[in-house]
């Protein structure tokens, strides 16, 4: 398995970094996303453009929206050849501290030849993890 992730602490609880995580407008400012089209609710196809390819429209599925602890999108290519699983997960470690964790795991039989060929996403997760503390902190 291959994957790509990024942990931080964030002074706050996950109920007040839930409507953040979880809120499209929001997302778009600062996250390294670029564009959002779709809400994003339990089972909803979503296209996202990031900066880190903004000339790549990608789609992905809410799988799982488990507030205020979990969210996962997936997508990929036809007939799992490919898939990209990104979770998005709070966990209380205070009674104001939450650990946030973003981890995008690469799986299905073309992976080992595509997984080389991605850019370094650890910048862009640890982007996106310092811009929801910073609004979560706020």
């Amino acid at each position: 398995m291959r994957f790509f992730e990024t942990h931080c602490t964030i002074r706050a609880t996950p109920e007040k970094i839930w409507p953040i995580l979880t809120n499209s407008s929001r997302l778009q400012d600062g996250f390294g996303i670029l564009r959002i089209k779709g809400q994003i609710t339990q089972g909803a196809k979503i296209t996202i453009w990031s900066e880190v390819a903004p000339e790549r429209a990608f789609v992905l599925r809410v799988k799982d929206l488990t507030a205020p602890r979990r969210m996962v999108w997936t997508g990929g290519m036809p007939f799992g050849l490919f898939i990209g699983t990104r979770a998005y997960t709070l966990r209380s470690l205070t009674e104001t501290q939450t650990e946030f964790t973003l981890r995008e795991d690469y799986s299905g039989p073309m992976a080992a030849l595509i997984f080389p060929k991605l850019p370094d996403l650890t910048p862009s997760f640890r982007q996106f993890a310092d811009a929801l503390r910073k609004a979560a902190e706020s």
